[in-house]
């Protein structure tokens, strides 16, 4: 569309250049604009499925119409099509906080997006940048939102993914974000599938009992260590070697070595705090290379688990307590903690963390946390703190670690 050529000479000019991408396209519309000496004061480009959209924000030469006619000659030769609006100013984001209200879905639908921005537009907020984070396995769009606090945010759309059966992150759009942070994770049911005591309660013949007793406790219905010292006396008389036999039939959750591997490049540091047994998070750690652990001891004597728990029991508050002193550790502000969990007895950790994380949680734990994931995969969180798929793949490809690629 052709720009209106009257009225008074405009502040700056937007040209939004659009058609098929290819080589070239970008530094063809440039060498136009830098023949009129303009300065650039904004400028965006994506490309879709090869079509590239071009939005450029430029100061406005003394003949601005001349630069228009220029510009839309170079589109025709480019064969693309270009819309050039008049217009003063910047498009800066809207005064008042600035956030990234991330999404997840499988699949996202469009109903979905529409009314996350429909309660964004509610509160006042604008959307001011969309990126795509990520669309195999799950998909994945980070928006970057200014005008609302993240606190007046956060519930409202943390009510709308609940209703819409997606899951929304809302965190600061703040330097933190970026900054070295440390992990603390639960091992149970978060790190790792099942739960390693009802494993272990099979070699005695407790199982079915003991998973009544974890499940109740982790919806928060039951002492934690009033139910862990009760658990824990049936495994009295199992043999030490049942420990080793839980470990190798342990299954990480699926995305785990990804989440650990790709932080862990960036400096991240990593703690599995756990209401489960040092005999088996101290191997985890070695494995996957985590830098702290505090989980409960099992008593053994004569080679046999006496039914016994050495020292103090790691429970909800022990967790919260573990977190604060391994981030003073590193010399971190809480606010640059990041804590995963799944179960009551992680809420106050979730909760004393910059970032609390419930995955996979039950109903009490997601509607206490910053954020729920509810997808089977672990390095999904990876997206929460700004990591894209793609840069995942190719920082694993850069060492020999091949990625499955996505369906066509």
């Amino acid at each position: 569309m052709s720009a209106d050529h009257a009225g008074p000479r405009p502040e700056t000019l937007l040209i939004t250049l659009t058609g098929k991408d290819r080589p070239g396209v970008t530094s063809t519309i440039f060498s136009t604009l830098s023949a009129a000496g303009v300065v650039v004061v904004d400028i965006e480009q994506i490309v879709l499925r090869r079509r590239l959209i071009l939005g450029v924000l430029v100061t406005v030469p003394s003949d601005w119409e001349q630069l228009s006619d220029a510009v839309e000659r170079t589109a025709a030769e480019l064969d693309m099509t270009v819309e050039i609006e008049r217009g003063t100013g910047d498009n800066s984001a809207r005064p008042g906080g600035r956030s990234h209200v991330t999404l997840l879905g499988s699949p996202l639908q469009a109903g979905a997006v529409a009314a996350v921005a429909g309660r964004i537009a509610d509160a006042g907020a604008n959307i001011d940048r969309i990126e795509r984070m990520a669309r195999y396995p799950v998909t994945c769009i980070d928006l970057h939102v200014s005008g609302a606090e993240t606190d007046v945010l956060r519930p409202v759309l943390a009510a709308e993914a609940a209703s819409q059966g997606i899951d929304i992150a809302v965190q600061p759009a703040n330097l933190v974000r970026r900054g070295m942070r440390l992990v603390v994770m639960d091992v149970d049911s978060t790190l790792i599938h099942g739960e390693v005591i009802e494993m272990l309660a099979a070699h005695a013949g407790y199982q079915d009992e003991v998973a009544a007793v974890t499940e109740a406790a982790m919806r928060g219905e039951l002492d934690f260590e009033e139910s862990l010292r009760a658990r824990v006396r049936l495994l009295a008389g199992v043999p030490v070697e049942a420990v080793d036999q839980v470990y190798d039939a342990i299954e990480l959750n699926p995305g785990a070595r990804t989440l650990v591997r790709t932080l862990r490049r960036l400096g991240y540091r990593f703690a599995l705090v756990s209401g489960g047994f040092t005999q088996v998070t101290d191997r985890l750690a070695a494995d996957l290379g985590i830098h702290y652990t505090r989980a409960n001891e099992l008593e053994v004597v004569d080679g046999l688990l006496t039914g016994g728990i050495v020292g103090e029991v790691v429970d909800r508050a022990g967790k919260a307590r573990a977190l604060r002193e391994f981030a003073a550790e590193l010399g971190l502000d809480v606010a640059a903690t990041v804590a995963i969990g799944d179960g009551a007895n992680d809420l106050d950790m979730l909760n004393a963390a910059g970032l609390g994380v419930a995955y996979n949680a039950r109903p009490v734990v997601q509607q206490a946390a910053d954020t729920s994931v509810n997808v089977p995969y672990l390095d999904t969180i990876l997206y929460l703190l700004g990591i894209s798929r793609e840069e995942i793949v190719a920082a694993d490809a850069a060492e020999g670690i091949v990625t499955p690629a996505p369906p066509v």
